[in-house]
């Protein structure tokens, strides 16, 4: 095995490198506090691996993303979001048998009893529908008492999601709740039972969509699902931890502020250029959002995939003449010409696409991260399940760097 050296106060300390499928490499420093007592200190943890997983790569300069070693133009092309389900919990592709028997279980599992729709109404005025999810989600566990058996609380979660985030659409607009059909397509399903509808270009566009989102490596809300978990806690309790770390603008949030910097654009004068020309300007506050991204250093491929989806979204509703959707095609092609922003690999992501399309189909903003979640649940359960399994898994409990004030006294009351 190989090793590496590392001195430290004078002292050279010797640690195993570990080296993953695709050629990543890391330094194992699970020992430096006992033998070197020191740790690694990485805010962010920017440069740290929490853990090996077999689940998802992603190579951010070459814009490589891969689930269980299946590339996502690959499966956004020629799979279902309930063979990707599979994939990412199971770790393998279903055969036809396997795939007929999962449809089975999701689709007997599908409806939501009526005390949790009433819970939902329960529910304050106002509250933001991710903490509706994540508070409905939760109290799955006093409906169905975890028994010990993973697969069944699994394929039940899968299965009720998509309820959840259909029930929070009918809320927000006013409407009566569609329960799920018994033994209707996964996403043919949730369209209908989201609009009451649905047309080929809906389904493929909702498809496309989920198996984009549906993970991402060790990402912020995969990280708190694993580390939730790590405590044993249940898996309703652990998802619905990852719901609330997506919720946040700077994660699943963002395609939310892509709509919401389109508005201001169009609310000020409709003006693309103008704010492209004070995105460039590093005194101006102004950031354009949806382009670029953390982890790609190119593009994003699943921007690739879904800009053929919302052209083809957009095209099924008949949507021509909205200001808003035109002030995304200037900016869009605009920043796919200017130097500069080709120059930063500033290229449109997913957040962009995938904004403009809930938008199009008239969900509200604030159910954009609901969206989200959906998708990027069986990610999630995948995470958690991994970490579960995992022989050498213990509680998550990272260290720190104390800079607080050294020991002192409690001084007489009279004295402070």
């Amino acid at each position: 095995m190989t090793k590496a050296n590392l001195s430290l106060n004078g002292t050279d300390y010797e640690f195993n490198v570990i080296v993953g499928s695709e050629g990543e490499v890391g330094v194992d420093f699970s020992t430096l506090r006992k033998t070197a007592n020191a740790i690694a200190y990485d805010p962010a943890f920017g440069n740290t691996g929490s853990c090996s997983s077999e689940i998802t790569f992603i190579n951010g300069e070459k814009g490589i993303l891969r689930y269980r070693g299946y590339a996502i133009e690959d499966l956004a092309e020629n799979a279902t979001f309930e063979e990707v389900m599979y994939l990412l919990v199971k770790g393998e592709l279903p055969t036809a048998d396997e795939l007929k028997s999962f449809k089975g279980q999701l689709a007997e599992h599908a409806q939501i009893p009526d005390a949790l729709i009433k819970q939902y109404q329960a529910l304050p005025d106002g509250l933001h529908p991710m903490a509706a999810l994540s508070s409905i989600m939760v109290s799955l566990s006093g409906y169905y008492p975890t028994t010990g058996n993973d697969d069944e609380d699994i394929v039940r979660l899968l299965a009720k999601m998509k309820a959840f985030v259909a029930l929070g659409y009918r809320e927000s607009k006013g409407e009566a709740f569609v329960q799920s059909k018994n033994g209707a397509n996964y996403i043919a399903d949730f369209v209908e039972m989201m609009f009451g509808k649905t047309t080929p270009a809906l389904e493929q566009a909702f498809d496309q969509l989920l198996i984009l989102h549906a993970d991402h490596e060790q990402n912020c809300s995969a990280s708190t699902v694993r580390m939730v978990g790590s405590s044993q806690a249940n898996l309703y309790a652990s998802i619905a931890a990852g719901v609330n770390a997506l919720w946040g603008p700077l994660h699943g949030g963002a395609n939310q502020k892509v709509i919401e910097m389109l508005e201001m654009i169009q609310n000020d004068d409709g003006d693309a250029s103008k704010y492209l020309d004070k995105a460039k300007d590093k005194s101006d506050a102004f950031r354009l959002m949806g382009f670029g991204h953390r982890v790609y250093k190119n593009f994003d491929p699943r921007a690739k995939i879904i800009k053929v989806a919302a052209d083809e979204v957009l095209d099924d509703l008949g949507i021509d003449d909205d200001e808003t959707l035109d002030i995304a095609k200037a900016l869009e092609k605009a920043a796919l010409e200017d130097p500069y922003f080709k120059d930063r690999k500033l290229y449109p992501n997913v957040d962009f696409y995938s904004g403009i399309i809930y938008r199009a189909l008239g969900i509200p903003t604030g159910m954009f991260t609901v969206m989200f979640a959906l998708g990027r649940l069986p990610g999630w359960i995948a995470q958690w399940k991994e970490w579960r399994e995992e022989p050498k898994s213990r509680i998550h409990r990272p260290r720190q760097i104390y800079t607080g004030a050294t020991e002192r006294k409690v001084p007489p009351i009279t004295e402070r």
